[in-house]
């Protein structure tokens, strides 16, 4: 580990054993990429100015999805990543399972299939009841839920179908905000409220901020710094949007991390074998066979989203790059075994037209977690989203235009 600050030490020395351990992880593993990724290093700062704070954060709220794919080889689901900002198509993702149940029902038997081998996929629902918990628990009738989204959102529909959730089944009102707006209309009072357009915000549900080009001004970083200093309840935190870095998921892939979370041997023999190979550009020998086998291998850097990952012959160009350079730049990377599951052949819709192709799918599981101090309210499996996307693309985010939304299919 790198050594931190004796600043650094001081601050987390107030902090609770649980919560200084997690800010202990994120300083000491973050810092070397703060150097050379300006966008982490920004993010940190604020997590900076929250420790100096001393700012608690008694209640929290995580809207989770995490990835995997099937490996040929070993048959087993490997971990992709953890999404902890911005877990998109709960709301889609089970439209899409309705629209594959019903047309299974209708002509499932000249196709040889059962609409019940279809799961059920009740991610919305579950996401937006614990949306209405965490507001539950911030105890304010009038208080609404913000979700902050980009400022020309491509992905409107998925949002607005867990608005409608909260509307119906639980008789919340959310709002829309873009960061730009939040940092004009904000107010934060004497005692940590926020208010937006005069609405008291009891949830700020993060669908934007997860990359650098939701900031394109101090505008929107002020209205991040001011939310997160606000008493609102944040999906997620900085904190938290943080430990979903790449480099946290390959720090918790280490030996004996794992033990300072879980006491159950068993379950952290389960989570290991989830994990596929992760490591750090500072491991010699796994850049030097990345190197020469750059095929076995995925480079990423600190970003979500989709579509900025690095692969085949351009990681041996990256990696040769970073060495001849010299410069600390690869602390803004981690590397990942590329895994490669088995294809298969589907059909793919798009713009009206049908077409044939071989394929590969990913496998997400949605998860919804809410805690008030000590007490635990949800933890739990809340649906999953089901990715296709053509074996020959390297890329696999929906929104981004690489994959397609689909369903699982029990056999």
């Amino acid at each position: 580990m790198l050594l931190i600050s004796s600043y650094s030490t001081r601050l987390l020395m107030t902090l609770s054993y649980g919560a200084r351990f997690m800010a202990l992880l994120l300083v000491t593993n973050l810092l070397r990429t703060k150097k050379v990724d300006e966008f982490t290093s920004r993010l940190l700062d604020i997590h900076s100015k929250m420790l100096e704070l001393n700012k608690k954060e008694e209640i929290r709220l995580g809207l989770h999805r995490s990835d995997y794919m099937l490996d040929e080889q070993s048959k087993s689901l490997l971990q992709i990543e953890l999404n902890t900002i911005s877990s998109s198509f709960a709301g889609l993702g089970g439209l899409v399972t309705e629209l594959h149940k019903n047309i299974l029902s209708h002509y499932g038997e000249l196709l040889g299939l059962s609409s019940e081998r279809i799961p059920a996929n009740t991610a919305r629902n579950q996401f937006a009841e614990a949306l209405a918990k965490a507001k539950c628990e911030y105890n304010d009738p009038g208080a609404v839920i913000m979700f902050v989204v980009q400022a020309e959102e491509r992905n409107m529909y998925d949002q607005h179908l867990l608005s409608l959730a909260l509307r119906e089944r639980h008789r919340i009102t959310s709002v829309r905000k873009t960061l730009a707006q939040i940092d004009q209309e904000a107010e934060l009072l004497p005692d940590g409220k926020l208010y937006v357009d005069g609405q008291a915000i009891a949830v700020i549900y993060f669908r934007a901020g997860y990359t650098p080009l939701d900031y394109p001004s101090e505008s929107e970083w002020r209205a991040r710094l001011l939310m997160e200093k606000s008493s609102a309840i944040k999906c997620p935190s900085i904190s938290y949007h943080l430990v979903g870095t790449k480099k946290i998921q390959q720090e918790l892939a280490k030996p004996n991390v794992l033990e300072r979370y879980l006491e159950n041997k068993d379950d952290i023999v389960k989570l290991r074998k989830c994990f596929a190979g992760l490591w750090s550009l500072d491991e010699s020998d796994i850049t030097k066979r990345a190197i020469e086998r750059p095929e076995l291998f995925v480079m990423k850097p600190q970003r979500e989203g989709g579509g900025n990952n690095i692969y085949g012959d351009a990681v041996r160009e990256t990696l040769l790059k970073l060495q001849i350079a010299g410069s600390q730049e690869d602390a803004a990377y981690i590397l990942m075994q590329r895994i490669f599951p088995t294809n298969f052949a589907t059909f793919f819709m798009r713009s009206g037209c049908c077409h044939k192709d071989h394929a590969i799918s990913e496998l997400g599981i949605f998860g919804t977690y809410l805690r008030n101090g000590d007490k635990v309210i949800v933890n739990e499996q809340s649906g999953y989203l089901m990715r296709t996307k053509i074996s020959s693309s390297d890329e696999g985010g929906v929104a981004a235009g690489f994959a397609a939304l689909d369903s699982a299919y029990l056999t």
